[in-house]
């Protein structure tokens, strides 16, 4: 076990996120929405204005482990570089400013990681568990029941869709339809690669469109984690806080309890992501978790 406090960072294409740990209890915790992956799709390399933000959250993020007395961390970061061409212009950089490299993990690791976050403190009489790490890049789905026995990574994600299909403000129909089709299709190959997926007991939802929608549906704000831990987010609910994102503008839109601005464009492409899994599996309820991967690794680091 380390002898003092530990950290995660994790760089993804919304936010940059950072946890703090003693292994008792979380010293800090925070989130950042720099907008790092915003048009790397498209242009195949970062915007230098998201990559100084981003930057910028990670040299606030090694000031505060300093003032916490860290003594071993581990940054990561995912689906947004292995898009970007210029992928080392950010890397480099920013692993001068925490003190140690930003790793780019496979969707495998980022799988793994995420199912041991979300499921530490769950009994496994109440699995088998899928988790379903929907980010702003891709989606990871993880299967297993003590520990994580199968992990596919799909490349969809709550940015992604909204740059790709979302054009109008308020979303047209159309653009809903081909956002929900892609999902489906991207399930399809994800049900054929994890048959186990299909026979779990407890389907998981991590990562801020989860988050958000349940935040939304119990009017939440300001956030509090400890309301949203182990939230159970019904079907009826996912889709009636769908219908009330995607019908309205963004002026309005941004104004419902639990809907940071900063996600405000972005929910409507993940929130299709979440409708459409549990559309998908027939799925009654998910359990909203706010641990996930930056927990498992903590857990690692702590180990």
């Amino acid at each position: 076990m380390s002898a003092g406090p530990v950290a995660a960072i994790d760089v993804g294409t919304q936010s940059a996120r950072l946890l703090i740990s003693d292994g008792r209890r979380d010293l800090l915790r925070l989130a950042t929405v720099t907008h790092l992956g915003r048009g790397v799709r498209e242009r195949g390399a970062f915007d230098p204005d998201r990559l100084a933000a981003t930057l910028d959250a990670l040299t606030r993020y090694r000031a505060l482990m300093d003032e916490h007395g860290v003594v071993a961390a581990r940054g990561i970061s995912t689906e947004v570089v292995r898009l970007a061409s210029d992928a080392g212009a950010f890397l480099g950089p920013a692993g001068e400013v925490l003190g140690v490299p930003l790793e780019l993990v496979s969707g495998e690791e980022e799988g793994r990681l995420a199912f041991a976050g979300a499921t530490a403190g769950l009994d496994p009489a109440d699995g088998p568990f899928v988790t379903v790490d929907l980010g702003g890049g891709s989606c990871e789905f993880s299967v297993g029941t003590a520990s994580c026995e199968g992990v596919f990574s799909a490349a969809f994600g709550a940015s992604v869709l909204t740059e790709t299909y979302i054009e109008s403000d308020p979303p047209k129909a159309e653009e809903l339809s081909g956002a929900l089709s892609v999902v489906e299709a991207h399930l399809d190959e994800i049900s054929r690669a994890l048959p186990a997926a299909r026979e779990a007991n407890t389907f998981i939802g991590l990562g801020g469109t989860f988050t958000t929608m349940a935040a939304v549906e119990i009017g939440l704000d300001p956030y509090d984690r400890n309301m949203i831990n182990g939230f159970r987010l019904t079907k009826a609910a996912a889709e009636d806080v769908f219908r009330t994102l995607v019908t309205e503008r963004f002026a309005d839109r941004i104004h419902n309890p639990g809907l940071a601005e900063a996600r405000g464009h972005t929910i409507v492409g993940g929130s299709c992501a979440v409708v459409a899994i549990m559309r998908f599996f027939g799925l009654d309820a998910v359990r909203i978790s706010d641990d996930d991967l930056l927990d498992g690794i903590v857990a690692d680091l702590l180990r």
